[in-house]
């Protein structure tokens, strides 16, 4: 783990992969959230779109109902939410209808990237909400993390 004194965003981006660790003991795609709220944990969740069998069921679609839920509001404006893979457009949407302060990822997504790779959905003026991102925090470790289950999928 990093030292909480550091870089703010690499040691909350950690606890994001580790959950995204927990993603592959269940033989799901390694992506982990977590919501942080005033330097506290809030929530976390993985990917479990396998296991539900629910396409819904992105980390970051299950943080954020688990962050709703611990704070008592649908409305997430103080919280900051890491994830180690970009989010997709749906996942981009919901987070801007939870009113998410910040948004921090690691890697980018080529493939479904919806907040500056693909689309820009974070810092669209006509939505009613626009996001703060950073981007590329840990981002070797998680690329490699994901390029790894891809690659294991295939000599499968």
């Amino acid at each position: 783990m990093l030292d909480p004194n550091g870089d703010a965003d690499e040691y909350f981006m950690d606890l994001a992969l580790k959950e995204a660790k927990l993603a592959l003991i269940e033989k799901e795609v390694p992506i982990g959230a977590i919501v942080v709220k005033e330097g506290k944990l809030i929530a976390s969740a993985h990917n479990l779109r396998e296991s539900l069998n629910d396409p819904t069921a992105h980390a970051e679609i299950l943080a954020l109902r688990k962050a709703s839920e611990s704070l008592g509001s649908w409305r997430l404006s103080d919280c900051t939410v890491y994830v180690n893979l970009e989010p997709c457009p749906m996942c981009a949407g919901a987070l801007i209808s939870a009113r998410v302060r910040r948004v921090v990822y690691a890697s980018s997504d080529p493939k479904a990237g919806a907040l500056g790779t693909l689309y820009n959905l974070g810092s669209d003026p006509r939505l009613n909400h626009e996001l703060e991102i950073r981007s590329a925090v840990l981002e070797e470790y998680s690329s490699n993390l994901i390029s790894e289950f891809f690659r294991g999928l295939r000599t499968r």
